[in-house]
């Protein structure tokens, strides 16, 4: 669980390192620490990165730009009790910084598993960007997560609205129709999931789960050994197992009852050509 947060916490890093580079405000743009120390986020020097951040924090401790920064390094170290304390003092200085609202939403979510914390820091986002469809889509998730699928998929509905080519909100959508037992909708979002970024393993999954609910079991065997070839996942290979003991199963069931039914027509000519 920790190594896909951590992924995941790779892309949002990214995001605002971007987000500093145009952002950087006069005290900090004459800094050449502040250079160095996201260079070495970026470089995934997350110990030197921390060193840097705190003191440039000793120089500058009401720059937020600064306490949000030492938050992700934080969470790289594996600290999350820290990175939040960082994160809300980013938000006490600066209480419209939606980087780190986003952050701390995260962090709610996907660390403490309190959504409702989540959904309140991603609202607040989106009233300070009604247009960033990365916001809504966070919403949709933290929403999903709740089990509050209806309002889930209007967050999805929102972010593909504002940017119709974000693989990930279709994918997000597809599961929701996943859960609700909608295949045909879920195989036709996976599928446009993919058309956009064929690495989404997560959409290449869900795809097997809508082939599979078609009862088009080899497709379904086919994409899972997809996944197989990507990650030796053993949930992958359970899957396509079980899978293929479906399939074989029908395979077999069918000719059986075709055995079944040559006996018997068989039998029935015997009996006619003996009378």
């Amino acid at each position: 669980m920790l190594r896909g947060w951590l992924a995941a916490l790779a892309v949002l890093a990214g995001v605002s390192l971007a987000y500093g580079a145009d952002s950087t405000g006069p005290l900090l743009a004459k800094e050449k620490q502040w250079e160095e120390a996201r260079k070495y986020l970026t470089d995934g020097k997350a110990a030197e990165a921390k060193a840097a951040f705190e003191a440039l924090l000793t120089r500058y401790p009401n720059e937020p730009d600064l306490h949000l920064f030492l938050g992700i390094t934080l969470l790289r170290l594996r600290d999350p009790q820290a990175a939040e304390a960082a994160t809300q003092r980013a938000i006490a200085i600066d209480p419209n910084h939606a980087e780190a609202r986003t952050l701390l939403g995260w962090i709610n979510s996907e660390i403490y598993g309190d959504f409702d914390s989540a959904i309140k820091q991603y609202t607040k986002v989106i009233e300070l960007r009604p247009d960033a469809w990365e916001a809504h889509n966070n919403l949709g998730v933290a929403l999903k997560k709740k089990g509050e699928l209806n309002r889930a998929a209007d967050s999805f509905n929102q972010a593909l609205k504002l940017r119709p080519e974000y693989g990930a909100a279709w994918s997000n959508r597809g599961w929701i129709f996943a859960e609700q037992n909608k295949w045909r909708e879920a195989r036709q979002d996976f599928e446009q999931a993919l058309t956009l970024d064929p690495n989404d393993d997560g959409a290449l999954y869900g795809l097997s789960q809508a082939l599979r609910e078609a009862r088009d079991y080899a497709g379904a065997q086919k994409v899972l050994g997809e996944l197989i070839s990507r990650s030796p996942n053993f949930v992958y290979w359970l899957e396509w197992g079980r899978v293929g003991l479906i399939r074989y199963y029908w395979a077999g069931l069918l000719i059986a009852i075709a055995i079944y039914f040559k006996g018997r027509l068989k039998k029935a000519r015997n009996q006619f050509d003996g009378g």
